[in-house]
C-alpha cells in the first residue's frame, strides 16, 4: 500500500477509530467499555472489528501481554484528510469549493464558523 493510499474505514471502523484515538492503546475490553456507554454493543463484535482492522492496517495489536493492546496505525488527522480526499472526489468531482460549499451553506454556519473559516482560507493564500 502506497504513503498516500489509506485503508478505507467503515463508519463501526471509525466510531473504534475515534475511541482509540481518544484513549491510546487500549485492550478490547477498554474499547468496548466506551462504546457500550454509546450503543448497544457486544464484546465479540468489539473483538471482530479489531481483528479485522489489525488485517486492514487501521491498527497493530501487541501480543505480548495476555490482554492484547491494540494501538493506532495512522494519525487521527492523516485519517481525516484522506477520508474527505476521498470524499471529495467520489461526492464532488474533486471541488473543494463545492464541498466546502454544501458543508457550509446547508448547516447554516454560525458567525465563529465563518470567521474561522476565512482565517484558515488567509492562512493558505499566504501559503
Amino acid at each position: 500500500m502506497s504513503k498516500a493510499t489509506l485503508p478505507q474505514p467503515t463508519k463501526s471502523e471509525l466510531e473504534i477509530l475515534s475511541v482509540l484515538w481518544e484513549l491510546g492503546p487500549s485492550t478490547v475490553r477498554e474499547v468496548y467499555d466506551v462504546l457500550k456507554e454509546r450503543r448497544e454493543t457486544g464484546y465479540t463484535t468489539v473483538l471482530k472489528f479489531l481483528q479485522i482492522m489489525n488485517d486492514k492496517g487501521l491498527v497493530t495489536r501487541d501480543t505480548t501481554s495476555r490482554s492484547h493492546v491494540y494501538k493506532i496505525v495512522h494519525a487521527k488527522e492523516r485519517m481525516q484528510k484522506a477520508l474527505i480526499k476521498d470524499f471529495a472526489e467520489k461526492a464532488f468531482g474533486g471541488s473543494v469549493h463545492e464541498l466546502i460549499r454544501q458543508a457550509l451553506g446547508g448547516n447554516r454556519a454560525s458567525k465563529k464558523d465563518i470567521t474561522a473559516v476565512r482565517k484558515i482560507l488567509d492562512e493558505l493564500e499566504k501559503k
